[in-house]
This record gives structure tokens, sequence and C-alpha cells, in this order.
């Protein structure tokens, strides 16, 4: 996926929970502008919707048009170039880092952040 921007907005959130089964979700806005979306991730929900609102949550306090592109139990990360990025998800971090660079295809795509449930 393009994206066209120059400097990435970074807001990370870690949240933890006394659940077994605890749950992530990651939020980019990649709309075009000065500079590059706002990303936020979020861990340690109860539940999926939980985890969605506090990923945009997060995203929202850099970016306008954030939007929850992955969820996940185990393990989800966020790849991202000037013009690309990228997300992924499995069960461990190797994984999903592996999976979001794919997907963010270009050459200059770094992990810009990897979080599992276990952490």
């Amino acid at each position: 996926m393009k994206k066209y921007a120059a400097l990435l907005m970074i807001t990370l959130g870690l949240f933890a929970s006394g659940s077994a089964f605890a749950i992530g979700a990651i939020a980019v806005d990649d709309s075009v502008g000065e500079k590059d979306p706002a990303w936020g991730v979020s861990t340690g929900e109860d539940t999926e919707a939980a985890a969605k609102k506090a990923a945009l949550k997060l995203c929202k306090e850099n970016g306008d048009n954030c939007k929850v592109v992955a969820w996940f139990k185990t393990c989800g990360a966020y790849a991202s170039s000037n013009k690309f990025y990228g997300y992924g998800y499995g069960a461990t971090k190797k994984v999903a880092t592996t999976k979001a660079l794919e997907m963010c295809g270009n050459k200059n795509c770094k992990v810009v952040v990897a979080e599992c449930e276990d952490d």
C-alpha cells in the first residue's frame, strides 16, 4: 500500500491486563498529507472491540483518518517507509514482522513496532 508523507508521527500504547486471552490491535492513518501517517498499537485488552478502540484512540492523537488494519491474539507488527506501510500478525514476533515487511513491499521498509501478548 502506498502512502505519501515525510514525517512519521509515532504513538505506541501498551495496556496491561490480567486476561488469559489478551488481544491487541493496530490502527493506521494512511491519508495523503505533509507527514507520514500516525499509528497506534494496543495490547493486553480483554476483547477485540476494546483492542480496536484503544488502537484507534492512540492513532487519533496524531492522525485524522485512522482505521484499524489488524487485530491479534498473539503477535502483531507494523512496518513503514516514506511511501509504503504493512502490518502482520502471527504466532511469533518473527512471523508478524516478516508479514509486515512483505506487505510493506519496499526495500526501505523498517519495522516500527512489534508486540506480542506474552511480552
